[in-house]
């Protein structure tokens, strides 16, 4: 056990995790010849296309030091903050971590938070400076803000380039001397942490582990904690870069289990594994539930797909434990699922994942976050949906979630940024100047604010300066009110909000106008109103298509024409009573880029 390391590599965005675990399988001869590619674990096309990582990936590398062969366990984790999840649970597996700052860029919002969560357990931490090599790279003050946060020592930053690959031998000499050899009892009973799966259509359900004491044969019955069902381990082996079965692993080891497993509730991430022969006393702790921030309805444009669309969205579950899922129904829509995401860009990727691997098209509602509800019999209801809500005459007052949020900026774009704050209802808590002239802003927001277009404008503000990092605080009070949109009359539930009073009429303004230009003309008016209640705040007409009737008129009688018109409108109007109203899928998106 004392030839085994395992860590992971932490980072924010973009400061180059990928390539420099791209050298490292280089340099300890994993990857060779022609499986030599940028961003090698990568394995899903989004991720090279948008060149980030959006799931870990554990592989196993050999390395030979002072005569003695060692086996390094990597896990590359991404860098977003939608996917802080994954992040947390390549943490669970290891001992040690890579923190890696990009010399050009400094410390950023993401870099912070990923490190208080390896520090939360206990991991060593090597600090790394990386893209030492460009031109505009300014490592002495990048070292000092490392200094000031982790309270290391100047000569324990390696510095290094993932491109030119000066300095990783150094970052393979520092893992093995400094990251602890996993702690555990070989003797013992088994008991192993999942911390990922995956679904394969031929072989059922793999499961991902790293084992805490004990080791796992081939063919040992297993059973799983959480459900208490048991299995055979038909293969269990290491992750290469494929997979390679093993007739043991043993441990402090990093593997995976194939035992044939169908359905996908049997497995759930966090689960610990054990022998049926014998089992060991508790579970491994440690391991939260995750909470989604962002609620959204996912519906298939055909409704017979609705079941397909169940199973998708579970074996999508096993791959990404973040999200969650409910069955609803819409008036306008028919059935489908309540989603709750991490984040905006986990929504979007999570829609382009069910396009493409599951060849699933579907709508999506405007995103919203879930709200308490207090009813004057002094109940709490938890609301997802603006359909959800109770009639107003009950409601008590509804609170709304609060986030702790971290902006991390050059002070030249301070005075946007809290304009931009302030604008989305937050509150100044205190702002302290990390190093010359970096300056760490804190605000409590409204989460309902920051959810549709506040990263986005956030970068375009600070022109991609400013880092943004966030966490769950507290409910507060908020005079809210739900905003329906009407279209000739009709409620379309898919596109209704709750807003707070505030901004409601500028909203359903915005909302109307919006509409007017993507819903396309009828054979009669179309009438787009935004309502609170029965109160119309805003309304736009799209004017009908009309045929000039009166072309057959030469001259003659006023009346004639009068009367050639009057009985055009009566057929306007009866159409209006037959006639529906189509809502693109555009229309749906375009609620979320509304500004």
């Amino acid at each position: 056990m004392n030839k085994i390391r395992n860590f992971c590599i932490i980072a924010h965005i973009d400061h180059g995790k990928s390539t420099l675990a791209d050298r490292l399988l280089e340099y300890t001869k994993t990857v060779e010849g022609k499986d030599l590619q940028a961003q090698v674990l990568d394995d899903m096309d989004l991720e090279r296309e948008r060149g980030i990582t959006i799931k870990s990936h554990a592989i196993q590398m050999q390395y030979q030091y002072k005569g003695e062969t060692y086996k390094l366990n990597l896990i590359d984790t991404p860098g977003h903050v939608d996917f802080s999840y994954e992040v947390s649970r390549s943490i669970a597996a290891c001992e040690g971590a890579l923190l890696i700052v990009d010399a050009a860029q400094g410390i950023q919002a993401q870099t912070i938070s990923n490190l208080y969560m390896a520090i939360d357990n206990d991991l060593e931490i090597i600090p790394i400076l990386n893209k030492i090599d460009l031109p505009s790279a300014m490592p002495e003050e990048v070292e000092d803000q490392i200094v000031e946060l982790l309270g290391c020592k100047r000569e324990e930053i390696i510095r290094a380039s993932g491109k030119t690959g000066e300095g990783v031998m150094d970052i393979l000499e520092a893992i093995v001397e400094r990251v602890p050899a996993p702690k555990g009892n070989p003797e013992a009973p088994l008991q192993a942490l999942i911390f990922d799966s995956v679904f394969n259509s031929f072989r059922g359900i793999i499961a991902y582990f790293k084992i805490v004491n004990g080791s796992i044969h081939k063919k040992d019955l297993v059973k799983f904690f959480a459900t208490g069902k048991e299995y055979e381990a038909d293969e269990v082996g290491v992750l290469k870069l494929t997979m390679s079965p093993q007739d043991e692993v043993t441990c402090g080891d990093v593997g995976y289990i194939i035992s044939g497993i169908k359905t996908s509730k049997e497995v759930k991430v966090g689960d610990t594994i054990t022998h049926v022969k014998n089992p060991c006393e508790k579970a491994i702790e440690g391991f939260e539930e995750v909470k989604p921030m962002v609620f959204a309805g996912v519906y298939p444009i055909e409704s017979e797909d609705f079941e397909d669309l169940r199973a998708s969205l579970e074996k999508l579950q096993l791959n990404d434990a973040s999200l969650t899922f409910q069955p609803e129904s819409s008036v306008a829509l028919g059935f489908g699922f309540r989603c709750g995401f991490l984040g905006l860009l986990h929504m979007e990727i999570i829609q382009e994942r069910l396009d493409r691997e599951f060849n699933m098209d579907v709508i999506t509602t405007v995103p919203n976050v879930s709200y308490l509800v207090h009813d004057k019999k002094g109940g709490v209801k938890e609301v997802h949906n603006p359909s959800g809500l109770p009639e107003p005459t009950l409601i008590d007052y509804i609170e709304e979630p609060y986030i702790r949020a971290s902006v991390i900026t050059n002070t030249t774009y301070i005075g946007p940024i809290m304009t931009l704050c302030l604008g989305k209802r937050g509150i100044l808590l205190k702002q302290e100047y990390i190093s010359g002239d970096r300056v760490e802003i804190t605000y409590d927001i409204p989460l309902g604010e920051i959810v549709i277009d506040f990263y986005d404008k956030l970068k375009s503000i600070s022109k991609g300066y400013a880092s943004f990092d966030y966490h769950m605080h507290d409910y507060r009070e908020a005079k809210l009110v739900k905003l329906d949109i009407l279209l000739n009359g009709e409620p379309v539930d898919a596109l209704s909000t709750l807003t707070h009073v505030d901004n409601a009429v500028g909203f359903g303004r915005r909302m109307c106008e919006k509409l007017k230009e993507l819903i396309p003309r009828q054979q009669f008016d179309i009438a787009i109103q935004a309502a609170i209640g029965a109160k119309i705040i805003a309304r736009e007409t799209i004017k009908a298509v009309r045929k000039d009737v009166t072309a057959k008129c030469y001259g003659g009688d006023i009346s004639r024409k009068r009367k050639l018109l009057e009985k055009q409108k009566e057929g306007k109007k009866r159409m209006k009573q037959v006639g529906n109203v189509e809502v693109p899928q555009k229309a749906f998106l375009a609620v979320l880029k509304l500004d």
